[in-house]
């Protein structure tokens, strides 16, 4: 049988896969030794097959949808956020302490701009 079957099998796999169920199908007078391999099982594997891959889909479907909501609402946050900062600015003022609470610098803290000196080099 199968060397690892914890990996994936490839799309070239399981359509060879699919078209060897088809053709099987088709054979009306197929009688494999082993029942495990009759047509019954055949379909029902093909059945749960199709099963789990829709139930894999709509998963998958399902889990980017709570990303998508997760993400937006980190953003709602971070606006939040940021609106909330200029609140506290605008109440507080721009050299408070509680501007500096909430992660930004105080006015005073800045650097008061400096005149570029001019060179003496040039002739």
């Amino acid at each position: 049988m199968a060397k690892d079957e914890t990996k994936r099998l490839t799309p070239a796999v399981l359509t060879e896969d699919e078209e060897v169920y088809a053709a099987v199908k088709d054979m009306g007078d197929y009688a494999p030794a082993n029942p495990a391999y009759t047509h019954a099982a055949l379909d029902t594997a093909h059945a749960e097959l199709k099963a789990a891959f829709d139930k894999s889909v709509q998963a998958d479907a399902a889990a980017a949808a709570a990303r998508d909501d997760f993400v937006a609402m980190q953003w709602r946050f971070h606006n939040l956020i940021l609106g909330t900062k200029d609140q506290v600015t605008a109440q507080y003022g721009p050299d408070s302490n509680q501007v500096q609470s909430i992660k930004r610098k105080k006015k005073s803290e800045y650097n008061a701009p400096k005149r570029k000196s001019k060179t003496s080099g040039a002739k």
